[in-house]
């Protein structure tokens, strides 16, 4: 069985052509009845005795129109509209290519050739996504809503910094917060560290697609897939969430606004005008809030896990890269130079794999199949490079390590400073 696509028209004409088939009409009365001459009648009654109804359909269907522009006079037009009015809608292109470029288009030529390039979205394209009320999880602890909010906290009696906020899904209920100069990888670990110690391992965080959280770049083949954070998360045995809209992360966005009301307030009447001051009084802000705002989960289990005496937090929440040992028994890092110290085992390392654990506390560790290295340092102070593309919830930071630096710049130079080190913007650091 043939499926025969036609139009109305063409439906209307199976039912007369069939009755002058059967002799029970005239080619005369056929053609007054569709207002076609008697001709075209007897043309479609051939068609339809060769092949059927499908005879009937026409057979420009799916065919270029023949009024159609040239293919150069399209190609102008559309090279004209990327070049100068690549924002602009179809009726105003068409009026300024008429009054500038000599081309007289229709609106509605130009808004298909525009939609066929990409070049405009119709009207339901252009509407905003819906985004439905998700329901909130069963459990406490069973998903942790995680983001950072930068913000001119102390108004203007500090520095404008960034608060990591976590929340439970099931409850609405401020787990921590944490005051930092700017999202980092490092502020992340701190926090997340405070977390599982107060209370436990949640099942999931659930994040926005920061690069601490997910890799961004499309053509990344090398490494594991995960960022830091995740790897951390992963030995943890916490799944990590990305939302694809801020919208998706509702509970956390709908806090940040409360608190640059309310802590912003508390902030001011008590005075407080540093981080740390501030980082001290956030559990008593919190313990207020949840009494105020948190919602009773539907289920009372509490599906924190307990942390093990397994998970070294101290070395999973850490930065963690492998390096190769040379020859010479060192390796690079961070743009500084380690010597591992010729010991029997450090000797057997030449051309091996060892993992360097960069914690947030200052704390650096060679480490190879569970065993510390000893290493001393080789390089000079590492400055930021001039001209670097830093990401912009990561400004702050930088710019307060490169505050650091011009200081330090106009004092005289000592061979005792170690070399700065990711995500620090203090130059000492104890040599493990």
């Amino acid at each position: 069985m043939t499926l025969v696509v036609m139009s109305t028209q063409e439906l209307g004409r199976v039912d007369v052509i069939r009755d002058v088939a059967a002799r029970r009409l005239t080619a005369a009365a056929a053609a007054a009845v569709l207002g076609i001459s008697r001709r075209q009648v007897f043309r479609l009654l051939r068609s339809f005795q060769t092949a059927g109804y499908a005879g009937l359909v026409s057979r420009r269907r799916g065919q270029p129109s023949n009024r159609r522009y040239p293919e150069a006079i399209r190609d102008k037009a559309l090279s004209i509209v990327r070049e100068r009015y690549a924002d602009f809608g179809p009726t105003l292109v068409a009026e300024k290519l008429s009054e500038v470029h000599g081309l007289s288009l229709s609106r509605e030529t130009l808004r298909q050739w525009m939609l066929a390039e990409g070049l405009w979205l119709d009207r339901t394209a252009r509407r905003r996504p819906v985004h439905q009320p998700r329901p909130r999880r069963d459990c406490l602890g069973e998903l942790i809503q995680i983001d950072g909010c930068e913000h001119w906290w102390f108004e203007e009696r500090g520095p404008q910094c960034t608060l990591l906020v976590y929340v439970d899904d099931a409850t609405s209920r401020l787990m921590h917060l944490q005051f930092v100069v700017s999202e980092s990888a490092f502020d992340y670990f701190r926090a997340t560290r405070a977390y599982l110690e107060a209370y436990g391992k949640p099942l999931a965080f659930y994040s926005d697609k920061h690069s601490i959280f997910r890799i961004t770049k499309a053509d990344a083949i090398k490494g594991t897939g995960m960022t830091q954070f995740g790897r951390a998360l992963h030995e943890l045995s916490i799944e990590i969430l990305c939302a694809n809209s801020p919208q998706a992360k509702g509970r956390v966005e709908r806090a940040h606004r409360t608190l640059q009301d309310r802590l912003v307030k508390e902030l001011r009447l008590r005075g407080i005008s540093t981080m740390a001051a501030g980082n001290e009084m956030l559990p008593a802000f919190m313990a207020d809030y949840n009494t105020r705002f948190a919602k009773n989960p539907r289920e009372a289990r509490n599906l924190h896990r307990a942390v093990s005496a397994t998970d070294a937090l101290a070395d999973i929440l850490a930065w963690q890269e492998e390096r190769t040992v040379s020859n010479s028994l060192t390796l690079q890092y961070d743009k500084v130079l380690f010597v591992l110290e010729p010991t029997e085992i450090a000797r057997e390392l030449r051309r091996k794999r060892v993992t360097v654990i960069d914690a947030p506390d200052g704390r650096l560790v060679i480490r190879y199949k569970g065993m510390d290295l000893p290493y001393t340092l080789f390089d000079k102070l590492r400055q930021v490079p001039q001209g670097a593309i830093v990401e912009h919830k990561r400004l702050g930071a930088v710019l307060a390590e490169i505050r650091v630096q011009q200081i330090q710049d106009g004092e005289p130079k000592c061979s005792a400073k170690a070399p700065r080190r990711r995500g620090q913007t203090n130059p000492l650091f104890p040599v493990a």
